[in-house]
Parts: structure tokens; sequence; C-alpha cells
């Protein structure tokens, strides 16, 4: 049980769930396209492969699957599911949004949904949403999605961006408890940064990299070290620290400074890519699938991205 507002009632997630696509895109297929090579992939980013959508995959498809893997691990009905978060930067359209089509998709009759859009930290944000709602009793039960398709807004001839996005979705169930399986989010932007990631001529992933490798590695261990003060937790009692996989050599370097070295860090990005908003709940749903994180386990979250924004929340694994 974690600290949390002195408000009634508790959060907590009840499950997860995922998709990827099933195209993958190696480095040596990279290689191939642009002027590029594998040691040069890894050392920089530590990516050996990624998942890329196909044409009939969509970031509400992908939704829909990831969320409703979710919705039957949690032993909910859809008709319990009043709220329907979506996470998400890549959509093609922003009307309607992409809560209320999922929502529709799944069966949920006429819940609340709207989408977020924090870039790679909106599945924190959601989760903090999401939360929030729950303890406050707008909401009974939560469905969060991040899902994206990178894929549609990356210039296949920079090597500097195509080695790095991909595609997905994850998601998780979030529903009141008596106690508090989800701590209190922290969040906030250094909007003064916001020119360091952006559309180049509105329609290509840009981003100054080594502007952001120097915030992320240098500002955002003292993030995850708040939420874990804030939700009670020292950093001695995690079990894992699961960081937007934004770069390997990030997660890393944030994960040295925490001071837990006995805590798993999630290195999904190796396999998986920057799934931008999906990698957190992707690669939470892997881990517990391989059985890396039980029942019961203590999960440090870390969200950053575009704005530039960030959240961290300390979780309970259901």
């Amino acid at each position: 049980m974690f600290k949390s507002p002195n408000v009634p009632g508790g959060a907590a997630i009840l499950s997860f769930g995922e998709y990827q696509p099933s195209g993958v895109v190696t480095n040596a297929d990279l290689e191939a396209r642009v002027e590029t090579t594998d040691e040069w992939i890894q050392s920089r980013v530590g990516i050996k492969e990624r998942r890329i959508a196909g044409p009939e995959d969509t970031v509400a498809s992908m939704a829909v699957a990831a969320g409703g893997k979710a919705l039957a691990a949690s032993g909910l009905s859809p008709e319990d599911i009043d709220l329907v978060i979506v996470a998400t930067c890549t959509v093609q359209d922003q009307i309607p949004n992409t809560a209320a089509t999922v929502a529709a998709r799944l069966g949920i009759t006429a819940p609340g949904a709207f989408d977020v859009n924090a870039a790679c930290a909106g599945f924190c944000y959601a989760l903090g949403l999401a939360s929030d709602s729950v303890r406050a009793a707008s909401a009974r039960n939560v469905l969060v999605i991040g899902s994206e398709k990178l894929s549609d807004w990356v210039d296949w001839e920079d090597r500097s961006t195509c080695v790095i996005f991909a595609d997905g979705a994850g998601a998780a169930v979030v529903s009141a408890t008596e106690d508090h399986g989800i701590g209190p989010v922290v969040w906030g932007s250094s909007g003064e940064r916001a020119d360091k990631i952006y559309l180049r001529e509105g329609k290509y992933l840009y981003q100054e990299g080594q502007a952001v490798f120097r915030w992320t590695t240098t500002e955002l261990y003292k993030v995850a070290l708040e939420a874990l003060e804030r939700a009670g937790v020292e950093p001695s009692e995690l079990t894992a620290f699961v960081p937007h996989q934004a770069n390997l050599r990030i997660v890393e370097s944030i994960a040295r400074k925490l001071g837990a070295p006995q805590a798993l860090v999630a290195r999904d990005i190796v396999t998986a890519g920057n799934t931008s908003s999906a990698s957190i709940p992707l690669a939470l749903s892997r881990m517990i699938e391989r059985g890396e994180l039980p029942s019961g386990s203590t999960v440090l979250t870390l969200g950053f991205g575009a704005g530039l924004v960030y959240a961290a929340q300390v979780i309970r694994i259901p």
C-alpha cells in the first residue's frame, strides 16, 4: 500500500494487455535502406529490431487489441468500464477522438472517453488521471491504453530517426480498491525545450538527440526519486524500474542513478523499439508474461518525451 493524497478510497491496476504488429524490421533490413550499420544502431540506441505496423493496423485497431486483452484478463465485462483513456500522439485525424471509437469496438457502452497527448509520457499521464478519477469516485473502472503508429510519421530515409521508432499498444485496467496500488503521479514539463522534439515539415518526427540525451540523463532521475518518496517507497524496496523505452543508454543511465541495484530494469527497446506512450505498458505486459514480475511486485515507472513532458509513479503489479 502506497501513500496517497488525503482522499477516500484507493485505486489499483487489475491487469495488463498488449499488442505488437507482426512485421519485424531488423537492423540488417535498415542497412539495406539507409547508410547505417547494426553496430552503429546498437551502440547509440541499443535496438536490434523493431515492430512496424502494416496498412491494416491503425492506432485505434491496435488499441482495441491491447485493450481487449487487458479487459479479458481483468475479469470485468465491458459493462463494468465507465471511462476509457487513450494516450497517443500519432493519430492521423484529431476528430473523432480515438477513445470513443475504441470503446465502441470493445462493446463498452456510453463511457467517458478522451485522448491524452503527452507524447512518450502519455501512459503515465493517463494512469495518473485514471487513478485520480477512481479515487474521486468519478469512475469505478477505467481502461487505460497507450497506442502509437510512429511509422506513419517517420522519414524512412533519415537514419537518425528511422532506426528508433516503432509501433504497438499496451493497456491496463484500473479499478477502485480499499488500498492504494498506484502511487501519486509526479508530473511536469520543460516547455522551453519544446523545440527539441517536433514534426519537421509538419510530417516527420525529428529530435535533437544530444540535447534530449543530456536532459533525460541529468534531470529525470530526480523525478523518479520524487515519485518514490511521495509513494513512501525506498529504492531498496523496488522490484523493477520500467521507464519509457526511448534509448537503452538513457534507460541504463537513469537506472544507475536511482541507487536500486537489485531492481530489474526493463530493456524492451532492444526488440520492440521506441513505441512512445505504448512502451511502458508493453514492457510491463511482456515482463509479466515472462514471469519476471510476480503479483505484488513494486515497480517504478517513468515516462518522458516531446513537450518536453515527464511523469512518474510507483505501481503494484496485480
